[in-house]
């Protein structure tokens, strides 16, 4: 996964489109990731000993990882990025608009 729990990123298709938010969870084995404020459900919930009023939940779903692409911090444009290793021999991905990094 080239998407990591922290990033800022923007969603490229569906009901979402052009909305940013902040990746929260990341599953790998399904590529998909769950945004802030993103892919918002509604789930109606029985009254029960933890909520005594019930009623209407509203929780974000996981969309698909090719739907989201990574916002460069510098350029604060979304944008896809590459690799680069450092002389320390550190892996970090750069902007490709920009060529700046963006791994702290």
């Amino acid at each position: 996964m080239r998407i990591k729990k922290g990033d800022l990123v923007e969603v490229i298709s569906g009901k979402d489109k052009g909305k940013r938010g902040k990746v929260l969870t990341v599953i790998p084995d399904k590529d998909r990731v769950i945004i802030e404020g993103i892919n918002i459900v509604h789930r109606h919930r029985r009254p029960s000993q933890d909520m005594p009023q019930g009623g209407i939940i509203e929780n974000e779903a996981p969309i698909h990882i090719s739907n989201a692409q990574l916002v460069c911090p510098r350029c604060d444009e979304k944008t896809r990025f590459g690799v680069r290793v450092l002389d320390s021999d550190d892996k970090v991905r750069i902007c490709k608009k920009c060529d700046e990094i963006i791994d702290k």
